[in-house]
């Protein structure tokens, strides 16, 4: 399905910091450049027929001001919006809000840096114990498909992706995400103990292979 070692890294992962009015915030950003000119990556990232192709269903209405819903998944409010360079959304799941916000820069007529920060005041024994990855490793998952899509590969439905996520080839593709999230945390000052831990559970977690929930 992929090269997944071409994959990994071709992906820049980060962990940050930023201080709002209601406290820290912890920063998970994900990147990565793709062969495509700026204009299709942005339509890419906002069509609402080619998002099922490598992400998943949008409804709603992807303007400044509009509501959209991400089929069983989050849903929220499109806080800023400038096309074709990026948009600030609320990503609101599970009775929690955090934020979303997508940059795109071109390096050429036919390059485009994708740069994605997911932004959230996350409650400190989540983070400890699932740590970066919980995110992260989605976002893997979503930067990975965008590839295959502008790559033009063919679309992947739910039944084989699911198939795919529990093959040798899912499973190796999630524990190396996950070891360059373990990287990533370490070099944003976390101990190198906890933050092997954090990743152990969460790699295991996406592979299938212990209970709970890591988002």
């Amino acid at each position: 399905m992929i090269d997944v070692t071409h994959q990994i890294n071709a992906v820049h992962r980060q962990v940050g910091t930023r201080l709002f009015k209601a406290g820290e915030a912890r920063i998970v950003t994900v990147s990565q450049t793709y062969e495509s000119p700026l204009e299709d990556v942005w339509d890419a990232c906002t069509n609402t027929e080619r998002l099922p192709r490598w992400f998943a269903p949008v409804s709603g209405e992807l303007a400044l001001g509009g509501r959209y819903a991400i089929e069983g998944n989050a849903s929220g409010t499109v806080e800023r919006c400038d096309p074709p360079k990026g948009f600030f959304v609320t990503w609101e799941y599970g009775g929690e809000v955090s934020w979303v916000e997508l940059r795109l820069t071109p390096e050429s007529e036919d390059r485009t840096r994708f740069e994605l920060d997911h932004i959230a005041h996350v409650d400190d024994e989540r983070w400890a114990r699932f740590g970066p990855g919980a995110v992260g490793i989605g976002w893997d998952l979503s930067v990975m498909g965008l590839f295959r899509h502008l790559a033009g590969q063919p679309q992947v439905g739910p039944a084989e992706a699911e198939a795919w996520s529990l093959s040798d080839e899912g499973k190796a593709f999630v524990t190396a995400a996950g070891e360059g999230w373990y990287e990533a945390s370490v070099a944003a000052g976390e101990d190198a103990g906890a933050a092997r831990a954090m990743a152990d559970r969460t790699i295991a977690f996406y592979r299938g292979e212990v209970p709970g929930d890591a988002h």
